[in-house]
């Protein structure tokens, strides 16, 4: 039935930066889907989403960790494995933002922009991938792109250059474990009411310019991506590889 292909039940996923905002609400929709949960968050302030989770009836637990420090990547997806036995979901959503004009953009700006937002989804993804390799199962790994996957962006050229990046990895990866059964796909949010867009939403001129532009009119809200990240996730995505699926009310076909 069509409707058991969005299930996941007995699936064990791990959902990085989900303390709140985007993946707060794909977590949540990952575990109302059936999947036991993994969080992780910058810090300890982050467990409330855990425990929601675990009173929903499902088996969660929670991590805190700046994603820049390559020791965490390990220890998030041991942590998954040891907690439910193995991890066959992981979400890449952990990023951050820095704004500043280019010719003033520093270095430790562009280094850590680079290290949360790329070389995260890279090496999590690395490590997820041996596990469902070995393991000889169907994995899916689903990555949080961005629109500026395939735009410049104004005063953000780390984030720019990191979301392309994310983009190129999710073919690169589908490109070689798409016959092994894991599927390596990407949503490319919109303009979304988070906190990365808090600065955006504060300046009346750039917020009514960016509304003017969105066919849906309006700023997307955490939950619109949660549809998508379950389906990208399940069964019913099994013949979608190497997939940007922009969630944008619009932007990219103005």
């Amino acid at each position: 039935m069509i409707l058991e292909a969005f299930k996941l039940k007995d699936k064990n996923a791990l959902v990085t930066g989900s303390s709140r905002g985007m993946g707060a609400a794909i977590a949540i929709a990952l575990a109302q889907a059936g999947a036991n949960v993994g969080c992780h968050g910058r810090s300890t302030d982050g467990k409330a989403i855990s425990e929601t989770i675990r009173q929903m009836g499902i088996k969660s637990f929670y991590v805190a960790g700046d994603m820049s420090d390559a020791d965490l990547y390990p220890a998030l997806i041991g942590k998954t494995v040891e907690q439910f036995g193995s991890i066959d979901i992981l979400v890449n959503n952990a990023g951050t933002i820095r704004r500043a004009p280019a010719a003033e953009y520093s270095q430790a700006y562009w280094d850590e922009i680079i290290a949360v937002n790329l070389t995260s989804v890279f090496r999590l993804s690395q490590l997820a991938g041996q596990d469902m390799l070995k393991r000889n199962v169907r994995g899916k790994i689903l990555n949080i792109a961005s629109l500026l996957s395939f735009q410049g962006g104004i005063t953000v050229p780390a984030y720019a250059a990191a979301k392309g990046g994310v983009a190129q990895l999710t073919k690169a990866f589908a490109n070689e474990w798409a016959s092994k059964g894991i599927n390596v796909n990407a949503i490319a949010p919109g303009y979304m009411a988070t906190d990365n867009t808090t600065a955006l939403r504060q300046d009346s001129q750039r917020s009514r310019e960016i509304l003017e532009r969105i066919p849906a009119g309006r700023w997307g809200e955490p939950g619109d991506v949660a549809g998508a990240a379950v389906f990208l996730c399940s069964p019913a995505s099994n013949y979608i590889h190497g997939h940007i699926l922009a969630v944008d009310g619009g932007w990219l076909g103005r």
